[in-house]
This record gives structure tokens, sequence and C-alpha cells, in this order.
């Protein structure tokens, strides 16, 4: 197993494993990060995509998430 696949494993421990969920919070956050939100995780943003930084926040616990109502 790669460390992304890993990473992946966690990230889609933590929305129960709903990926349409965590498809959408990945979104979310990558659209953030983009921009000009500071990382939660230590990452560089000019070095790494802001979808890999967001599956590692959440993979990670840095964001919570959860369904909109």
């Amino acid at each position: 197993m790669t460390r992304l696949e890993q990473i992946t494993a966690q990230a889609l421990e933590r929305v129960n494993h709903d990926r349409y969920l965590l498809a959408k919070a990945v979104g979310k956050r990558a659209e953030e990060l983009s921009s000009g939100a500071t990382p939660l995780v230590d990452m560089d943003v000019k070095k790494h995509k802001a979808t890999d930084i967001a599956i590692h926040e959440i993979a990670e616990g840095k964001l919570r998430v959860e369904l909109e109502s």
C-alpha cells in the first residue's frame, strides 16, 4: 500500500467510509487553501497540491467533516 493509499484510508475512516462526503470535503478545503488559507498540517502549499494537503488534514483529524443540513 502506498503512502497516499494509507492517507486516503485514514481519511475515509474519519468520514465513516463515505467517499462522497470525503470528496466534497477535500474539494471545499482545497478551494480554501487555493484562496490563501493556512494549512493545518506541515506541508508547503507551493510544493504540494491543495487536494493533497486537504486529505492529509482530514486524515490527521485537523478538520471535522460532517454532512451539511
